[in-house]
């Protein structure tokens, strides 16, 4: 990965794209450092940090420290990511999206993505709103003396307008930059919280090293063998998603000899390749979404805070440190990437275009039986697969129990973003240099 982007860093024109993909990365970096006025930011982080353990804490972890001390770009590139899932969505249930998709070319191209921005500046709106009550809900407003209703309208289309410059920008690093521009500026935001969880994990063995510190029982304390383990852990994990990331099942396919004029035309052998983890991270944070739902419920509802209540009892049953919440988890992933493996992968669709172009899988006839087979292998490696994104997602639960640190609960996602995007990156990089070796040998 090193070589490849010192290789890169030497080609004038991708050396160009590399420097403004990091120019809009320190411009999303600043906004996340400019405070929305009227809110008390350091409370609002104190109470975020208390309820890490809920959506809010997902959500945190996306955007960097951005969403816990609520400033211009708290809701990140969320209300994006949430409009495309739904358009996505949407394009496979409505007909007239579908024809769009399929048969516009570039302009119905262009037109999805106008409808995207147009929705995800409604979400930003939506989740705008829905911030701004949490804020007021909790007395987390420092008004200052100013009217309610006007510093409601500048939070909100504040955090609303923040989303959509986001938006703006990984635009701009999809087109002139380096990679997907969505995906980098989420592990920018991923990243960013790394030297904090690091201090966070040295004070923890400063608290234990110390006698003075120990006695009190009320720091965070480490053991050093612990943090080891730790470190050893997140290096395991990142070779697991690693070869899992590069995994597939290749089909072989053989294609039939064919006589055109004087030319034989065929006869060649292929495969269909298919991905272990076709489905990415979805599965992982639509299963966290729901599993989480009444952790967050719980931050709305007051009287879930107080013991001997129902609501009470309820959240401690679903706690998100608990084995009912796992196998919830569990569930939930499973069922996910089921549902977004039969989204990107239509058996029937590619046994009829193996049938049109004379291919054939060696030992089951074209059509049905084909397209059974495939449907049997999809099965297989989508069971492999949300198995793999079940480890992960709950590999770091597990070590929260047997730490006590409750914010490694979004460990798993965040680092299968983070090695995904790097992949990625690193993979266009290296297209980029191939294409341009071919262009100078033809020149």
């Amino acid at each position: 990965m090193i070589e490849t982007v010192r290789n890169a860093w030497r080609i004038p024109e991708l050396r160009k794209k590399i420097l403004f993909t990091i120019f809009i990365l320190l411009i999303f970096r600043l906004g996340s450092a400019v405070p929305v006025p009227f809110i008390d930011s350091e409370a609002l982080g104190d109470y975020l940090a208390a309820n890490s353990n809920t959506i809010l804490g997902l959500m945190g972890a996306m955007s960097g420290t951005a969403f816990s001390y609520a400033t211009v770009f708290a809701l990140g590139v969320q209300p994006y990511i949430n409009s495309s899932i739904i358009i996505q969505l949407l394009t496979v249930a409505i007909p007239p999206l579908e024809r769009l998709a399929k048969e516009g070319g570039e302009e119905g191209r262009k037109k999805i993505a106008a409808i995207t921005r147009y929705v995800t500046v409604l979400i930003g709106l939506v989740q705008g709103f829905g911030y701004y009550t949490l804020i007021r809900t909790n007395s987390l407003l420092d008004l200052g003396g100013t009217n309610g209703i006007w510093a409601a309208v500048v939070i909100i289309l504040s955090f609303t307008a923040g989303s959509a410059f986001v938006m703006w920008l990984g635009e701009q690093i999809t087109e002139f930059g380096v990679g997907n521009g969505i995906s980098i500026i989420l592990f920018a935001g991923i990243i960013s919280r790394i030297p904090s969880a690091a201090q966070f994990m040295f004070g923890g063995v400063r608290n234990w090293i110390d006698p003075d510190l120990a006695a009190n029982s009320k720091l965070f304390h480490l053991h050093p063998a612990g943090a080891v383990g730790i470190v050893i852990g997140l290096l395991a994990l990142v070779v697991l998603i690693v070869f899992i990331y590069n995994s597939e099942r290749r089909l072989p396919v053989q294609y039939a000899k064919r006589v055109v004029g004087r030319k034989m035309y065929g006869g060649q052998a292929s495969h269909i390749p298919m991905k272990v983890n076709m489905s990415g991270v979805m599965p992982i944070i639509f299963a966290q979404s729901i599993a989480m739902l009444p952790a967050t419920i719980g931050v709305f509802v007051p009287a879930a805070q107080q013991e001997g209540t129902g609501w009470y009892t309820f959240l401690q049953v679903f706690d998100t440190n608990g084995w009912i919440y796992g196998i919830v988890y569990f569930l939930l992933i499973v069922f996910f990437s089921y549902f977004y493996a039969g989204m990107q992968f239509n058996p029937v669709e590619v046994a009829n275009n193996l049938k049109k172009n004379g291919g054939f899988i060696p030992g089951f006839r074209p059509g049905k039986p084909t397209a059974d087979f495939i449907a049997k292998v999809l099965s297989k490696i989508t069971m492999f697969g949300a198995l793999y994104l079940a480890i992960v997602a709950l590999a770091p639960i597990v070590t929260s129990n047997l730490v006590g640190v409750n914010a490694l609960s979004i460990g798993g996602t965040s680092v299968i973003i983070v090695v995904g995007v790097a992949l990625e990156t690193v993979k266009q990089l290296e297209a980029q240099m191939l294409m341009r070796h071919y262009k100078g040998f033809l020149e």
